[in-house]
This record gives C-alpha cells, structure tokens and sequence, in this order.
C-alpha cells in the first residue's frame, strides 16, 4: 500500500473511529502523500470514485453499504489478491472465480497458477518497493529474519527452519511476537527485537551480513524485496514465488539446511563476498520490484479497467 498510494491518484481510505479493520484509513508508521486522504462512511457515501480495489470477500458487501454502488456494476472494480491460497493448495477455489466483472489481480505467477479462478479475468502485477537506498554495511557477523508471529505461523514462516540454523550460525529475528519466541528459544536471548518503524527497521537490517528467508508458503515477503534493495545478499527457501525474485547472483534458494548453513557460514567470514552479492540483490530489485514500473502497471489495468 505505501507503494501504491506513491501514484499520481487520489486515494480513499475508508476510516472508522476504532481505526479497525473495516476503516484502518492511513498508515500509522509510514509517510504516506496527502493524496491518500481518510474519509468516514457517511463521506464515502458522497464520493463517486472511478475505481474500487477490494481485497477481501466481504468489501463489496461494505462499498454497497456506504455508498449504494455495486462492485463492477455500478463502479469498476478489481479484486487484489495479496495471498497464495491455503488449505490443499491446487484446488483452492478463488471467492471471485467464475465471475466477469471483477478482474482478479494477483501479486506473483505462482499466485495465479496456484488459485483456481474458474473463467474470472486475471491479471499479475508483481510488488513494487520504495526504494530505500544502498544502506548495507554488513558490519554485523549475524543473519537477519524478519517474520511476525512467528511462533503461531511456524510451519508457515518456516520458524522451525531459522531455529535450526540458529543453533548453528548467530541469527537476530524482527517483528512482532518476539516474546513468544524467546519463551520458545532461549538461546536467542538479546537477538530478538520487537516491531520496529519501517525505517529503523532498514537501518538494523542492512547492518547485518545476509538476510535469511525460512517461509515455506508465503505469496512473496515484502521483506525479501526489501531486504534485496537495500543491498543484502539473501538466503531463501526455494518454494512459492523466490526463485523468481532472487537470482543465483544475489544469493542461495535452497531447500537443503546444510547448504544454507553453508553459504551462511562463507557470507559470515568472507565480508567482500557478501557485499558482492548484495550489490547484485539490489540490482536485480531495482529494475524488477522498482516503483516506476509497479506504479505504471497498475495505471495500464486502471485505465483498462475503467475504459
């Protein structure tokens, strides 16, 4: 969303006074530009906008509600698919399958292989990152993760996989939920940082010699992505949507622990060789995952769309 709103639209963001999941309205954490405004229902209700972009289930259900206009009938509408799907993955049913007026957009081939969408239009456009500038200096001789929850979602985050290769090579996780993870691991003790701004986070990551990417099923981490643009050489899982995004350049897709222990450990002792595959992560993140081209996608479907 902190890409998208970088566009050269006006966005509305649906705003409630618990600021709860129907009416979250702007971010808390990041900058975003006064052309992303919050308006209440009863202001929505005013607003005539030339696009919707729905991205659960029940939100066509809400733009009814606040406004009296049905998705893709009385307003054009796209349905953004942010998630590979669950359960038995190759017959998942999209909610929005076998359906004409609302384009189903996914962020990653994978997704839209993945999603059984019937006869509804699809369309992929992949993530788009603000680029937060070369910050690597790999001072620090660790791994950096970044996962929320990751007791709760570990098979899914691959938190059994980081904690292995922790025993191993000194590791340092971010996010939410680190309370339950040093119930869980002890010996990250002083490793573990707890929901840090999106800047402080580049900051801490980039000091860092790799990143280290455990998820098994995960869409695409944007973390990754980001991770990659601030020109840290990555280690990953070679699952779901990664080994498109991270080339043998930029650093290891394996789903085999001891050669990811094994990079790990060449990254840690030789510094220039890390430093050299976090120039080509960067690289690679910039001319794939760069603003210029996610913003212009999505101004192609808009136009397509509305037209």
């Amino acid at each position: 969303m902190t890409a998208f709103v970088q566009g050269r639209h006006e966005y509305l963001l649906p705003m409630d006074d618990e600021r709860g999941p129907d009416g979250r309205g702007r971010a808390q954490t990041w900058d975003w530009p006064a052309s992303a405004r919050e308006l209440t229902a009863g202001e929505l209700a005013g607003e005539r906008p030339d696009l919707v972009i729905l991205q659960r289930p029940h939100e066509a259900q809400l733009l009814e509600t606040w406004t009296g206009l049905r998705a893709g009938i009385d307003v054009p509408a796209v349905y953004l698919e942010h998630n590979a799907p669950t359960g038995t993955a190759s017959a998942s049913r999209h909610p929005y399958a076998d359906q004409t007026a609302i384009p189903v957009v996914h962020v990653t081939h994978f997704n839209r292989m993945m999603w059984d969408t019937g006869t509804a239009p699809t369309d992929v456009i992949e993530h788009g990152i603000c680029d937060p500038g070369h910050l690597y200096t790999g001072e620090r001789p660790s791994l950096a993760v970044v996962v929320n929850e990751p007791v709760r979602r570990t098979r899914v985050a691959g938190t059994d996989v980081m904690l292995k290769l922790s025993r191993e090579l000194p590791v340092d996780v971010y996010g939410m939920g680190m309370d339950q993870l040093a119930d869980a691991a002890p010996w990250l003790d002083g490793r573990l940082h707890e929901n840090f701004r999106q800047s402080e986070l580049h900051r801490a990551m980039a000091a860092h010699r790799a990143y280290f990417h455990p998820y098994r099923w995960t869409s695409l981490g944007l973390a990754l992505l980001e991770a990659m643009t601030l020109g840290m050489p990555v280690l990953a899982l070679s699952t779901t949507e990664a080994p498109r995004a991270v080339p043998a350049s930029a650093g290891l897709l394996s789903n085999d622990p001891a050669e990811l222990q094994h990079r790990g450990r060449q990254w840690l002792d030789d510094p220039g060789l890390a430093a050299d595959a976090g120039a080509a992560a960067r690289a690679h993140a910039l001319d794939r995952y760069g603003l210029e081209r996610f913003l212009a996608d999505w101004d192609a479907l808009t136009e397509r769309v509305v037209a």
